[in-house]
């Protein structure tokens, strides 16, 4: 279940700090009762961002799928064999 915490809270920055570390999700901080902010620790951060990253190389990859855009595995192997002179 998310947290959620008001802005006042964030005074506390080493609690906050903890709280970031010790949560699997972001930590979502609102202003006048709603939204307003979201943090997170830095790991929880670098993993949502390297998940991102995977998404939309599939998401690349469905898109030249789907427009035919693909090579035959010993094509490619010969043409990066060839490239790179292996």
């Amino acid at each position: 279940m998310p947290k959620i915490i008001p802005i006042r809270d964030l005074k506390n920055t080493s609690e906050i700090s903890q709280m970031c570390r010790a949560s699997d999700e972001p930590i979502f901080v609102t202003k006048n009762g709603y939204g307003d902010m979201v943090i997170m620790s830095i790991k929880l951060y670098e993993e949502k961002m390297f998940m991102s990253d995977v998404y939309q190389k599939l998401r690349d990859a469905e898109q030249q799928l789907t427009e035919g855009k693909i090579l035959e595995g010993d094509t490619s192997l010969k043409s990066i064999r060839e490239k790179y002179n292996v």
